[in-house]
Order: C-alpha cells, then sequence, then structure tokens
C-alpha cells in the first residue's frame, strides 16, 4: 500500500492537565550539560534505547508537506532551553531550529533511523556550510554560484540537475565512517555499517528527488521530495526549514558538534526509551518544551494505555507542547483537553 500524505496540526496543551495527573513542580536547578563527550553522548544512545521493531515503510525521508504549519504559533508560545523529544528524520532539525532546546532526543521504533541520524550528525560535522551540505548528503558536486545567502530555493533548484558523483559517494561514505568510527569511537557493530552504506546509496541514487520510501516503494506523486519538502513554507510565505538560512543549519551544526540531538532507539510505548530519557530529564531539573509525535498514535492503539503511562512521567509545565498529525486532508491549531481515541480511519505515511 503507498503512504497517504498527511497534514499537520498543532495540539497546545499541558501534558499533566492532559492527563488529569497534578502538575510536576520542577524545584531543582537546570543541570543539562551544553555539551555531551562522545562517550556519554554514546552511553545515552546506547543504554537510554530499548530493543528495536519493525515498521512497514523505511522513511528515508518526511512526508509531511505542512509540518511548517504551525511553526508561527509554535515559534511565539515555546519555551526556549528545555528539552525535544521528537520521533523519525529530518524534519526535526527544523522543529529543534524553532524550539531552540539545551538538548534533542529523537526517538524511533527502528535502529535504522539512529544510524541515518547518525550519518546526518556527520555530515553536518564535516560540511561547515549549507551548500556543501547538500553536496556531501546527496553525492553532487557543488554547483557555482551558491554561497552564504543562497536560499533554499536557489540552492535545491542548482543541485535539481547535478548529476550523482561515485567518486564524492565513496569518499563521503569513508568520511563518515571515519568521523563515527574512528574519530568519535562510537560501537558501530558489522550490521550497522552495512545499513550506514545502504541508507547513503538511497540519498546517492535518489539525490534531492527522494521521496519518503524511495528504495522500498514505486514512485508517488502524492508524496513529497527532499526538494519539495525545502522550498515550501507555512502557508504565510515564509520557509522555516533549516536549510533555508546559514545562521538554522550552523545552529544545527552547533548542537551536532556539542552532541545535543541524541538519536534512540524507542517505542513510545515501550517499558524503556521514554521512561529512561523522562527520567534523565528529570533527575536535571528540565521539563520538556515540546513533544513531536507525528501520528504515532494512529499505531499503537493497542498498547494505548502504556503510551499514557510513559506520558504520565514527562517531567512537563504548564508551556509544554505536543505537536501531532491529523489524519485529514486541512489543518487545525487549538488546544484539546484529553488524549484522543484512535483516529477515524487507517492512516500511513
Amino acid at each position: 500500500m503507498q503512504p497517504k500524505l498527511i497534514r499537520i496540526s498543532l495540539a497546545l496543551i499541558c501534558m499533566l492537565a492532559l492527563l488529569g495527573v497534578a502538575r510536576l513542580s520542577v524545584k531543582a536547578a537546570d543541570t543539562l550539560p551544553g555539551q555531551y563527550t562522545d562517550a556519554e553522548f554514546w552511553r545515552m544512545v546506547t543504554d537510554f534505547s530499548e530493543a528495536g521493531g519493525d515498521y512497514q515503510f523505511e522513511n528515508f525521508v518526511s512526508n509531511e508537506i505542512s509540518y511548517q504549519e504551525v511553526l508561527p504559533e509554535l515559534s511565539r508560545l515555546v519555551k526556549p532551553g528545555g528539552v525535544y523529544f521528537g520521533v523519525a528524520s529530518e524534519q526535526n532539525f527544523t522543529y529543534i531550529d524553532v524550539v531552540r532546546p539545551k538538548v534533542a532526543f529523537i526517538f524511533d521504533l527502528r535502529r535504522q533511523n539512529t544510524l541515518q541520524l547518525l550519518i546526518y550528525k556527520a555530515l553536518f560535522e564535516i560540511a561547515d556550510n549549507r551548500a556543501d551540505f547538500v553536496s556531501l548528503l546527496f553525492s553532487r558536486k557543488r554547483p557555482a554560484g551558491l554561497d552564504a545567502n543562497s536560499s533554499a530555493e536557489a540552492l535545491f533548484q542548482a543541485y535539481s540537475e547535478a548529476k550523482p558523483d561515485p567518486q564524492l559517494y565513496a569518499a563521503t561514505l569513508k568520511g563518515i565512517k571515519d568521523r563515527l568510527i574512528r574519530q568519535h569511537r562510537f560501537a558501530l557493530s558489522a550490521d550497522d555499517e552495512r545499513k550506514i552504506e545502504y541508507i547513503f546509496n538511497v540519498f546517492f541514487r535518489g539525490g534531492p528527488r527522494m521521496d519518503y520510501g524511495f528504495a522500498s516503494t514505486a514512485p508517488n506523486p502524492f508524496v513529497p521530495s527532499y526538494h519539495m519538502l525545502a522550498v515550501t513554507n507555512d502557508g504565510r510565505g515564509k520557509n522555516w526549514v533549516y536549510l533555508n538560512r546559514e545562521e538554522s543549519y550552523r545552529h544545527i551544526r552547533g548542537m551536532q558538534q556539542k552532541n545535543l540531538i541524541v538519536p534512540l532507539v524507542g517505542d513510545f510505548t515501550g517499558g524503556k526509551a521514554i521512561r529512561t530519557v523522562a527520567q534523565y530529564v528529570k533527575d536535571h531539573g528540565s521539563t520538556i518544551s515540546v513533544f513531536y509525535i507525528s501520528n504515532v498514535e494512529d499505531y499503537i492503539q493497542p498498547k494505548w494505555s502504556d503510551y499514557l503511562s510513559n506520558l504520565a512521567l514527562l517531567p512537563t509545565d504548564n508551556s509544554t507542547l505536543l505537536i501531532r498529525f491529523e489524519p485529514y486532508n486541512f489543518t487545525t491549531l487549538g488546544k484539546i483537553q484529553d488524549v484522543p481515541p484512535q483516529w477515524p480511519g487507517t492512516y500511513f505515511h
């Protein structure tokens, strides 16, 4: 079955009020570090994660064409300096840029997503500007005429006709492995390395026109490409994507260099990842500022009570925001009082 495109809805809530639980009073000073060592980062990736699971799509890139529509309101309401929770892949970088947390944790059921985010981490560290980053990500030589003032539109238009370069691909893949294994000393298994090669080859073959399930599904004209997602806007004319401004790119790059974007293997209904990170945040006197859950709720109905139990453990305050998808072809914005039951129908990314 082909994934259907869905649009985003921002639910602005206080999580504990949402769950009918007394509010948590965080009295301790915020002791979250401003940087993690490589050993600390890898210990979190390893110790906070749980066993990987399966998902019917590989999810190489977002299919959430409207995810920027909530950003004007999110930027107004969010309290910077907390902790960001998210799911899936590159759309998190745009949310993180807007939210400005001290640290971000990105969960996904599949270890493959964790490895993909480690590829991103390596490329952010290697490339000191957006044009070079896109060149390395898709293994295309950098076109002439791009500079720090180039918009995402200009950037992706310049790369739209660029051909895949096998030599650049091989050199970049080696650079990714060197960065992760030899420089950072992350203990990646042989299977991890094979999956990194597989993921990076998908970006090489697909280029900027790749979409959500490029390697595992037939092309779908209703699913946005990486290019399309990078040049769209919030419906009011502003493009918030992290690749649209050099300052946004530098912000995410800086967090990656400080090991502050931590990818984890985690199930929203599981007994370890969400709970372990929630306790870690609580122990450091901080709170969750934003939890981006996409439409994961559509898939976890058999374990709904476990999901609610995990939400109840999150250290939140009255400014904590939840971002979720609504399975309709329109976008709404508003407060809700309770986690809703299963959305009508079945909806797939």
